[in-house]
């Protein structure tokens, strides 16, 4: 089994920034990938950024590309999520997950590929 568990999130205005951390613990060697969701209130859980642990390739959703970084340590089996100029419309409950082998770079956006989940960490950006 792994553990993951978030920390990071937290109050910022709008055009601010926060850095988010995903600390893996437990199987951490069946992990190939990690990445981040955010769910706000009423709407459905929508993928932000996925990282390979082993060739670090990235992957992003367009809204966020060029002001959010995902980046790794593997040394601590922790994925940092560098969020910049945020926007009121990117509050949000942000979980930290990861996915077995087997994927590929097949079907990152897809939730339903990830194997765990961490218990989310509220980002909160104020107009």
């Amino acid at each position: 089994q792994v553990q993951l568990v978030e920390s990071g999130g937290g109050l910022v205005q709008a055009g601010g920034s926060l850095r988010l951390s995903c600390a893996a613990s437990g199987s951490t060697f069946n992990i190939a990938a990690m990445g981040w969701f955010r769910q706000a209130p009423g709407k459905e859980r929508e993928f932000v950024a996925t990282i390979t642990l082993s060739g670090g390739s990235t992957y992003y959703v367009d809204s966020v590309k060029g002001r959010f970084t995902i980046a790794r340590d593997n040394a601590k089996n922790t994925v940092y999520l560098q969020m910049n100029s945020l926007k009121p419309e990117e509050t949000a409950v942000y979980y930290c997950a990861a996915r077995r082998p087997g994927y590929g770079g097949r079907y990152i956006y897809q939730p339903n590929t990830y194997d765990y989940w961490g218990q989310g960490t509220q980002v909160t950006v104020s107009s």
